[in-house]
């Protein structure tokens, strides 16, 4: 397993390695990064994802509300962890504990781990974190901002394209709607784009602003993430009634690292972009010992 968690991990690590040693030589510009990966290829994949998954309705709903419900506590854990930090730094550890990585890290180690079973179980996982990143994301951002109220909010998360394209994507599943085989292969292309562009920004941010210096707050919500997200999961499941494989698919989800997504949503709200950098960082690096320990622990579940 250990080997398998390498093997996930030494593509990401070289891929935001390579966009870090470019930004420490040459000046680029983050925001322009970040606003293609946010409004043009993240909506490509949900697209692509949700056309081309096969999701069992009912199952798929129990699952996405369990997921939902385990992020929000997860991002309760995280505005815990930032007590007594100024209100920016607050939002960004809520963040980076309650947006994990449940795409390019949850899938491959869910497939290694549980199979196709496993593995189709937690691809619904993953296109509820899209829905729960773009909607949690921009929340966290916004309420209780001075000079932002509720509708405010709202906008903000309407702003975001992913969540359009989430509900035109089911809309088309949902009445039977093929879309012409040129147009779904563009949408391939820009969705196959998605993840190195991902973590090409990680990379960015990291060469620009430096090596993350952690902190007593980077280290709580390190551990925060790490550990309290697959126990917030585990307790969630059981109480939901979840079967034990959609349950250990759960757990082993809330185990992952912070989504880089955490940090581009960040960067477009202006909030604290640095935390977020450090903690992505090393909950990436802490993983793939927490992770390990994880699935050897999933046997006992359930």
């Amino acid at each position: 397993m250990l080997s398998a968690l390498l093997n996930v991990l030494l593509p990401v690590m070289l891929v935001a390695g390579l966009g870090a040693l470019l930004s420490s030589r040459f000046p680029i510009d983050q925001t322009t990064v970040s606003r293609i990966t946010l409004y043009l290829l993240s909506p490509a994949l949900v697209l692509d994802t949700i056309l081309k998954t096969p999701i069992q309705v009912g199952e798929a709903a129990q699952l996405g509300a369990a997921f939902l419900l385990t992020s929000l506590l997860c991002l309760a854990l995280g505005w815990l962890c930032g007590a007594g930090r100024p209100e920016h730094e607050r939002r960004s550890l809520s963040a980076s504990v309650g947006i994990w990585n449940s795409g390019n890290m949850g899938l491959p180690i869910a497939l290694f781990t549980f199979g196709q079973a496993g593995f189709e179980r937690a691809t619904v996982l993953f296109l509820a974190s899209f829905i729960g990143m773009y909607v949690f994301g921009p929340a966290v951002y916004s309420l209780g901002r001075p000079g932002s109220g509720l509708l405010e909010a709202v906008k903000g998360m309407g702003r975001l394209p992913a969540l359009w394209v989430a509900v035109l994507a089911v809309l088309l599943r949902a009445l039977h709607v093929t879309l012409p085989e040129g147009l779904t292969r563009g949408v391939s292309l820009l969705a196959q784009a998605t993840l190195p562009m991902v973590l090409l920004a990680l990379g960015l941010q990291l060469g620009a602003g430096g090596w993350p210096r952690p902190t007593p707050r980077l280290w709580l919500a390190t551990a925060a993430r790490l550990v309290g997200g697959p126990l917030i999961a585990l307790g969630v499941g059981q109480a939901l009634h979840l079967s034990p494989l959609n349950v250990q698919v759960l757990v082993l989800s809330a185990s992952m690292p912070t989504a880089v997504n955490a940090l581009l949503i960040a960067r477009e709200y202006g909030a604290d972009t640095e935390t977020v950098a450090g903690v992505a960082t090393l909950t990436t690096l802490g993983s793939v010992l927490t992770v390990a320990v994880v699935v050897t622990l999933l046997g006992k579940v359930g």
